[in-house]
């Protein structure tokens, strides 16, 4: 994953994309610690995606302005 194609997300897939992150790293830690090491690249992998989404996420907390537009939803019936 590529910061610049962190940056294009908005606010709320950038929330959900670190949740997910979480969500991984917790059950590679998890198997890591159970003796499966077939993992361990993987879990490099995505701590090095999740510093970027957090480091996105902070850049927009300190300068609001360079956030792209939410997208507008669907409504349905």
């Amino acid at each position: 994953m590529k910061a610049d194609k962190v940056r294009d997300y908005d606010n709320t897939e950038l929330a959900s994309e670190i949740q997910q992150a979480k969500e991984q790293l917790f059950r590679l830690r998890f198997q890591l610690g159970m003796g499966q090491t077939e993992g361990l690249k993987k879990y490099r992998g995505l701590r090095k995606d999740q510093a970027r989404l957090l480091t996105v996420q902070r850049e927009r907390e300190l300068h609001p302005e360079t956030a792209p537009a939410e997208k507008a939803k669907k409504k349905g019936k």
